[in-house]
Parts: structure tokens; C-alpha cells; sequence
């Protein structure tokens, strides 16, 4: 009789449930949804679900379910209309103090829900839509900042150092300082020497003085370069994260590129206008010895100063009024404070005053920079320089300093008289709730360490995803029911134990893409096909391998064992070459090629067990057991 462990047929079971279990969530399909998040950061309770569910039974929306997921609250809708329209009613109702996220969620039952492992499919741009971003990075603007910083640090170093020195400007990658003694030059160049060895330091004489300059190495130029690449990244993940955007990628492409795809999304307006802008804050003292006016009138700036502008004052309508003039403000030249040196950043309601504010927590260098300008000046005035670098379209104009697309716009939002020693912690008035929610979001998630624009936009419809996952389907059901039609004629019983296999092979599939949340694009339902053929194959090599047996005269019990042990050899090594192209596809590729090598890597995983296995198990199961065995229906 022909023999079968019976722990492998324990195997099988085991798998096959538990792989049934994994693709059960994909059953279910989609619904639109709305993800809230609180604005302070703080986990959304069943207090806020409750004040939320409110506001809609006030409009007359009831949502099809809402439960709380990490914390967020989410909400699932019957149709995109009733989702919208609830969007509109939360942030009217709650005075915006949630973040309202159009996107989508599974309508699997709550026990599925409940068991936080089972989850359908992770789906690409091209199936679930969405938007496609490609940002290029002002690598050059990087640098630019970097040596605004080392101009900021010489002075800063000198000073503490006692070394007397004039003007300190800046060129390309490069920093002059000028000199008032000839005798402190070797001072000043051990002083400003970089530890690191990042910067080359050179000496002379020029017409205004004894100079000393700092220059960055192209490694340390690069260096920044790269940094600026990658903070960039980190930023924008961070930013994705805040608009509680599921399944986004954001990676690097080529040497100054960035390429963000948010799948789900339904109005990109609001992540464009979040992930696009670049703001930061400086936070100076205000030069009250000069008249703002004065200096503006007649363009003399007082050395040690700049000229800024103050935020115009919004109406209760939160517009601004045409004919509002702006009002200068000299702050002094020496920074305090910047938005590098943020550690965390909400908004909230003054309890107390009843107006929005940013409480703003700094790290330690920052926080000591705060403590040491505050403890002398008490009583004096601090402001806050809001900076903001946005992408202008051609004819738009710009309120700042304009660079090709780009337009610099600096304007101090706050400028508070100091009544007490600040140190990491602290707060910003004087902001209306939105711009307060906004700076909030934007100073938490990070600045940008470049300027970026994009080169790249493309949308996808929910409903050209749904297309494209219809003709997917639709290509995968041909290609089965073809297959099917052939093995079930050619191959008869065993035919139907191919089918069988394929079939399992499929759910199996699916089940591990679910588990391990791979995301699945257009080009990943091809792998699929792709791989089902190879599952095919392998039970073609296992068939023709028992007619070879049966031709030779050999008994059907020892034709079914000697195939299946002939026949794997071939199976095994078929299997790993393709596995090897797997691995290198995804080593190597980006975006859908990876789509498309992980599902044609796991596939031929999933074919090797059903084939081998698998068919194995069902052979034995219907045919192994009968020792008088005289023909086998293949």
C-alpha cells in the first residue's frame, strides 16, 4: 500500500485553514471612511466618539459603524456623498479641533475586526487610487541653509571667545570673517576649526582687514546633501503620518528626487498643501532702542538688526481686510531659537484668555539658548518669525523673496513681552484656530531641510482602481477557467486534483499577502497568474512522470510514489531559479517591479507546498489506499 504520514496530512489541514482564515478579510470589499485624530496629539477616547456621533445625529448622518483603531476614530459610511457631507458637518461642528482624513476601511464584521492580525490586502495606487507625487529636492538650497548656520555659529563661537571680530558674510559654500587685531588670527582659526575635519580653514589680508575663512570639503558638501535628501524623507513621512494616510510610501528616487504615493486618498488638495510647504519658526528679540517706521522710510537698517513685518490681523471671518497696512517690526540679528530645535509642538485653547495657542517644547540646546536670552530681558519683547517656502505657479506672485518657483515669505506671527524666564517650554498667542492647527501640525512633523517642488502629479480615481482590479480579476478568472477546462480533460481524475491545488494555491496566496501586508498593484495580479502557471507546471512534470511509470510496466501505487519522487528534482530547481529572479527583482526595483516580485516570490513558496504536498496528500487520500489498485484515471 502505498504510504502517507499522517503528520502531513495534519500539515496540510493546518495550513489550508489557516491560509482560508488570512484571505477571509478580502471577502468583504471597502467602504469610505473618515479617520479622526485629535489635533494636541492626544488619543482620540470614547468621550470624543460620543461628542463626534453627536454632532452627526445633529445633521441626521449615522455612520454604518465607528470604533476607536490605535488613536484615531473611525467612521464608515454607505456611499462617498454621505462621506463627504459628514466630513464637512465634524469640522464645522467641532470647531476644527480634529483632523478629518478621507479614506477607506475594510467592512469585514467586528469579530474579524477585533482579531487585529486578520486584515485584507494591501492595495497599490494603481487598484485602490489615490495620488502620485515626485518632488525634487533644491539640494543647492540645503547647502545655502547650512552655511547660513556656520555664519550664525562663527559669531556666535567668536563671541563667546572674546575674539573681536567686524563683518561676517557668507559666499557659495564659504564663510569670511574679517578681523579687527591681526594678532588673534591663529585664535580664531583654532576657534572656528571643525573637529570633524569638515572644513578647511584659510587666512589673509583684504582691503577691509585680517581675515579668516571657513570653507566645507566636497565630502562634508555631499554629506549635507544627502542629509538634506534624507531629512526631507523623514519629514514627509512624518507629515503623511499626521493626515493619518494608511499604507503610504515615500522613498528616493534617483539623486535629488522624491516619490510619494498616498493610495486611499480622495481630495490630494489637503496633502498637497501640507506635504508642499516648508515652515519653520526663529524666535528673536525685538530691537526696541530703533523706529521700525523710521528704518522702513528711509531704508536704513541699525546694524545688528532686520526689518520684518507683522502678520496682518484676520477679522472674526478669518479673512484678512484689503486695505490693512503692514506694520514693520526691527528684531534683532541674533537668533535665539529655531524650529531645528523643536521637539514637539500641539494646539489648544487658552483656558483661561479663551484664544488659541502653540505650546512648543524645545530640546536642550535650545532650551538653554532660551533660558540665557530670557534671564537678562525680562520685560522686553520676544518675537516669532514664522518662514514659509512655497512652490508659485507662473503669474502667481510672491509677498517675499522670489528664487525661480520658489517664494520665501518671512512675517513674525507674535512679538509677546517676556514676563518670566522661559526655558524648553513654552507657548505662542496672538494666532487664529486654524493658523494655530496648522502650525501646530507643521512644527511637529518636522521642517523641511530643503526647499522641494513637484516635477510630478497624478491622480488615480477610486473608481479606475476598481476598474483595474475588475480586469484584473477578469483576466485571472479567463486564465483559470481555461486552465481548469484543460487539465480536467487531459489529465481527468488527476486533472481535477490540479484544480483542486490551484485553487488552494490561490486562497494560500492571498492569505500570506494579507498576513504580511504586502501591497498588491496591477503588475502583482499578473505575478499571481504568472505563478498559478508554475503551479500548473509543476503538476504537469508530476503527471507525465506517472504515464512514464505506467508505460514502463510499473504497478499504479508505485507509478503515483515514483513520480512524486522523480518529479521534484525538476520541480525544485524550476522553482529556485525563478526564486532567485524574485529576490533580485526586489532587491533591485521600485514601486510595482517589487509589487510584482514579492507576489511571484511568495506564489512560488505557496506552489511549491500545494504541488509537492498538497496534491500529494489528496492523491494518497483517494487512490493511495487501495492495495488492488488496477488503473489510475490519468
Amino acid at each position: 500500500m502505498y504510504q502517507f504520514s499522517r503528520w502531513k496530512y495534519w500539515l496540510v489541514i493546518t495550513v489550508l485553514v489557516l491560509g482560508t482564515l488570512f484571505a477571509l478579510p478580502n471577502v468583504f470589499g471597502e467602504g469610505p471612511a473618515l479617520q479622526l485624530s485629535r489635533n494636541d496629539r492626544v488619543a482620540m477616547d470614547e468621550a470624543a466618539q460620543q461628542r463626534v456621533l453627536g454632532v452627526l445625529a445633529g445633521a441626521k448622518i449615522t455612520p454604518e459603524v465607528s470604533y476607536l483603531q490605535k488613536d484615531r476614530l473611525v467612521l464608515r459610511f454607505a456611499d462617498d456623498q454621505e462621506q463627504t457631507a459628514a466630513r464637512d458637518v465634524i469640522n464645522k461642528g467641532t470647531s476644527g479641533d480634529y483632523l478629518v482624513a478621507l479614506s477607506s476601511v475594510p467592512r469585514m464584521p467586528e469579530w474579524m475586526r477585533k482579531v487585529r492580525i486578520l486584515k485584507p490586502m494591501s492595495l497599490g495606487l494603481d487598484l485602490r487610487g489615490g495620488v502620485h507625487f515626485v518632488y525634487e529636492v533644491d539640494i543647492q538650497g540645503a547647502l545655502t541653509q547650512a552655511v547660513e548656520r556656520l555664519e550664525r555659529d562663527a559669531r556666535t563661537t567668536l563671541r563667546d571667545k572674546r575674539i573681536p571680530y567686524g563683518a561676517v558674510t557668507s559666499s557659495g559654500d564659504s564663510v569670511r570673517v574679517v578681523l579687527r587685531n591681526a594678532a588673534d588670527e591663529q585664535a580664531a582659526r583654532d576657534a572656528l576649526k571643525a573637529p570633524d575635519g569638515s572644513l578647511q580653514i584659510t587666512s589673509g589680508e583684504a582691503q577691509d582687514g585680517p581675515y579668516v575663512e571657513m570653507k566645507m570639503t566636497q565630502a562634508e558638501i555631499k554629506r549635507r546633501q544627502d542629509v538634506a535628501i534624507e531629512q526631507n524623507i523623514t519629514t514627509l513621512r512624518n507629515r503623511v503620518d499626521e493626515l493619518g494616510i494608511a499604507e503610504p510610501i515615500v522613498t528616493r528616487q534617483a539623486a535629488n528626487r522624491i516619490v510619494v504615493q498616498l493610495p486611499g486618498v480622495q481630495d490630494p488638495n489637503e496633502a498637497i498643501r501640507v506635504l508642499g510647504a516648508t515652515a519653520t519658526l526663529e524666535f528673536r528679540l525685538v530691537d526696541e532702542a530703533n523706529n521700525a517706521y523710521e528704518a522702513e522710510q528711509t531704508k536704513r537698517i541699525p546694524i545688528g538688526s532686520r526689518l520684518y513685518y507683522m502678520r496682518p490681523q484676520t477679522g472674526p471671518n478669518g479673512q484678512v481686510a484689503a486695505d490693512q497696512p503692514r506694520r514693520p517690526i526691527l528684531l534683532k540679528r541674533d537668533v535665539i531659537a529655531t524650529g531645528e530645535q523643536l521637539t514637539d509642538a500641539n494646539s489648544m485653547m487658552n483656558t483661561q484668555e479663551g484664544t488659541p495657542q502653540v505650546n512648543v517644547k524645545l530640546d536642550a540646546r535650545g532650551g538653554q539658548s532660551m533660558l540665557n536670552a530670557t534671564k537678562d530681558n525680562v520685560g522686553k519683547r520676544m518675537a516669532v518669525v514664522y518662514i514659509s517656502k512655497k512652490q508659485l505657479a507662473v503669474g502667481e506672485p510672491c509677498k517675499g523673496v522670489r528664487t525661480g518657483s520658489i517664494c520665501t515669505e518671512e512675517e513674525v506671527i507674535s512679538a509677546a513681552v517676556i514676563q518670566s524666564v522661559l526655558s524648553s517650554s513654552f507657548r505662542i498667542t496672538g494666532l487664529q484656530q486654524n493658523e494655530a492647527r496648522e502650525l501646530a501640525l507643521l512644527l511637529r512633523s518636522g521642517a523641511l531641510a530643503a526647499p522641494q517642488t513637484i516635477v510630478e502629479q497624478r491622480s488615480v480615481g477610486p473608481s479606475l482602481g476598481a476598474d483595474n482590479i475588475r480586469r484584473g480579476w477578469h483576466a485571472m478568472g479567463v486564465g483559470l477557467i481555461l486552465t481548469f477546462a484543460f487539465m480536467a480533460i487531459y489529465y481527468r481524475g488527476f486533472g481535477w486534483i490540479a484544480n483542486a491545488v490551484l485553487a488552494a494555491n490561490l486562497v494560500l496566496t492571498v492569505g500570506l499577502l494579507s498576513m504580511l501586508q504586502a501591497s498588491l498593484s496591477l503588475p502583482g495580479i499578473a505575478a499571481v497568474v504568472f505563478h498559478l502557471g508554475i503551479a500548473v507546471d509543476a503538476n504537469i512534470l508530476i503527471y507525465e512522470r506517472i504515464r512514464e511509470e505506467l508505460r514502463s510496466g510499473n504497478s499504479p501505487l508505485s507509478a503515483i510514489n515514483a513520480g512524486f519522487e522523480k518529479a521534484f528534482a525538476t520541480i525544485a530547481d524550476s522553482n529556485v531559479t525563478t526564486l532567485i529572479a524574485g529576490v533580485v527583482l526586489f532587491a533591485f526595483g521600485t514601486g510595482t517591479i517589487r509589487s510584482f516580485a514579492i507576489v511571484m516570490t511568495l506564489g512560488i513558496l505557496t506552489s511549491l507546498f500545494t504541488s509537492v504536498v498538497g496534491s500529494r496528500a489528496l492523491v494518497h487520500a483517494i487512490w493511495g489506499r487501495r492495495p488492488r489498485l488496477a488503473t489510475l484515471p490519468i
